[in-house]
Order: structure tokens, then sequence, then C-alpha cells
């Protein structure tokens, strides 16, 4: 079965996203792109042979739309992909699923109306070799229990449009879901830290911050996001246990060693670091899609992530930046 999916925003993320189903991933074909700029929507749709539309509704209730891509900006992730749901088409929505926990819980209430787990969340970590050899070293448990994590999340730069929620909703979301996930619990406390701000930032922006986390069990998180650093795009992850660590690697092809030093490339954006993360996760939602059948992180797991994200926020806005508990429902069976 050839899975033909509906891409509703065309773009940077969507046409990445279009570009691997076309060129790299086996068993889909894009059958339509939907963006409120029709000609983008057309200049991505039409060397496919795809349709075009100007609406998120009209590409869902295309009869050739059997799964829904959406890569849209947040704020209106849940406007596509509650229709979807209501369509009984499969969902694969970039992070975040919604940007508030309420928009998360409607989500969650469609798709249990729907009877059928339909939405993955795009948390394309979940996919990296790296990460998964960590979680494998851990459940194996032969260096015991995790204690501590330490994390480093640094861009080269960021546009004048970033603000300082988005240091947390769009890119510490990252480390909050791929915690949760190496370590199987939740989050059940957050708070920010303010260490002194780097020159290389606009005013407007708190850079760097330190989101500090505790799980149910009392692992301890700590997340540096530092997004004007300037030498490139750098994931760092430490996993300590009882009685061992574990790190990433820097993703490194070779290294060079001459007149100048031993060195190696540093990754400049997230689509060259996570490129065959990215690929992993969207290959295996077109063959569960194509079994009918749901893969990756689910609508709970974007919800989860939204409750941190409120808490680490309430953090960061009052000055005293205290520890603020995390609020969420109890798990619905559904998820289970």
């Amino acid at each position: 079965m050839t899975v033909r999916i509906g891409l509703i925003g065309a773009g940077g993320m969507g046409r990445a996203h279009v570009d691997r189903i076309a060129n790299e991933l086996p068993g889909a074909q894009v059958s339509a792109v939907a963006d409120i700029n029709f000609d983008a929507a057309k200049a991505v749709a039409e060397p496919l042979g795809a349709k075009a539309y100007t609406t998120g509704k009209e590409l869902i209730d295309d009869p050739n739309v059997d799964a829904v891509l959406v890569a849209t900006f947040g704020k209106v992730h849940e406007e596509s992909v509650i229709p979807a749901v209501q369509a009984g088409k499969y969902v694969l929505c970039e992070k975040p699923l919604a940007t508030t926990a309420e928009g998360c819980l409607r989500i969650m209430d469609a798709e249990q109306a729907a009877g059928r787990k339909l939405v993955t969340v795009g948390f394309m970590r979940r996919f990296d070799k790296g990460y998964n050899k960590m979680k494998e070293l851990l459940v194996g448990g032969e260096l015991g229990y995790a204690t501590l994590v330490h994390n480093r999340h640094r861009n080269p730069s960021v546009p004048k449009t970033y603000t300082s929620r988005m240091a947390i909703d769009d890119t510490a979301i990252h480390e909050i879901d791929t915690m949760r996930w190496l370590l199987d619990e939740e989050i059940v406390e957050t708070r920010v830290d303010r260490p002194r701000f780097t020159s290389k930032r606009f005013e407007h922006l708190n850079d760097p911050i330190v989101v500090v986390m505790r799980t149910e069990s009392g692992v301890l998180i700590d997340d540096e996001v530092n997004v004007n650093i300037g030498f490139g795009y750098s994931i760092e992850c430490e996993l300590v246990m009882e009685t061992g660590t574990a790190r990433l690697g820097d993703q490194e092809k070779i290294h060079v060693r001459d007149q100048f030093g031993n060195r190696n490339a540093i990754c400049g954006s997230h689509i060259d670091r996570f490129h065959d993360a990215f690929n992993q996760e969207v290959q295996e939602w077109i063959h569960a899609v194509a079994r009918g059948e749901h893969t990756g992180a689910s609508s709970w797991d974007g919800y989860a992530a939204a409750c941190v994200i409120d808490a680490a926020v309430a953090s960061l806005e009052d000055p005293s930046g205290p520890k603020v508990e995390v609020a969420m429902i109890d798990k619905p069976g559904f998820y289970a």
C-alpha cells in the first residue's frame, strides 16, 4: 500500500518532510498540500502532481488523502489535528501538539471519541540512535538507575522574533519530552534559573537560561538553553547512573588534524543534526499508517510536555524563579 499523505503547512519544515518522502523514504507519496499562502502550496504541490489547497479542511476532506502531516505554526495545530481525527485519518503533528494544555486536552477528547489512537507528535529525538543507545543502557540496569541528567541545547543564533517563552515551548520542549521518554516517568516539578545573560542576545530575550526539573522518583534534570552561542548547533546529554555515566557523542563524521589543531565539524542546525532521526520517525509512521496502527509519541505525550512547559513558563515569568509543581490530569486508560 502506498500511503497518500496530505501536508498542511508548506514552510521550511513541511518542505523538508516532502523532500524526505519524495526522495528518501519508500511507501508513501504526497498527494495534497495546503497552506494559507496558496502560491506556497502550489510551489510544493505542482512538481509532485499533488493537489494544492488554501485550507486544511479542504485537504482533510480530500478522499485521496489517507493521512495528514501537520507542519504549521504551533498555535494553529489544533484546528488541523481535530478535524483530521474526526475524519478518522492518522496524523503526524510537529511539536508542539498544541500551545496550551487545554488545547491538548481537546485533541485527546476528540481522539478518545474516535475510539483509536490516531495522533503521533513529532518528537523526533525518540528516534535518534544516540538517545536510543542511552535508553538501552539504562533499561539494561548494569549501571544502576538514573540519578541525574545534564542537557545542553545550543543554537548559533535566533531571529529577533524569538521570545523568552520560546526558549521553553519551542526549544526546551525537546528535552522535556526526551527526558520523559528516556526515564519513563513524569516530570513533577520545575524551575527556571537565570545565569548572567550573553551580550549576543536581543534586549528582550532571557539568554541563556537553565530549566531544572525533577521526576516522580527524584531524578534531577538540568537543561541549559543557550540560543546565541555562535559556534553551531550543539545538543549534549549526559545520563548519570549509580555506577557510571553515558553521554551523546558529537555526531562528528571525521576528525581533521593539522597545524591548526585536532577538530571535527559542528552541526549548523537541527536539520543536519537530526536528519536520520527525522527520517526514521516519518518512515515508522508511514509503515504504521499502512498497517492501521499507531506509533511514536502520543497525544498524552504532547499534553504532558505542555503541562511541564506551563510550569516552566510560570517560573520564568516570576523574577524569583520559584519551583513550580506540574499540574496534570490522571492519565486516561486509553493512553496506557
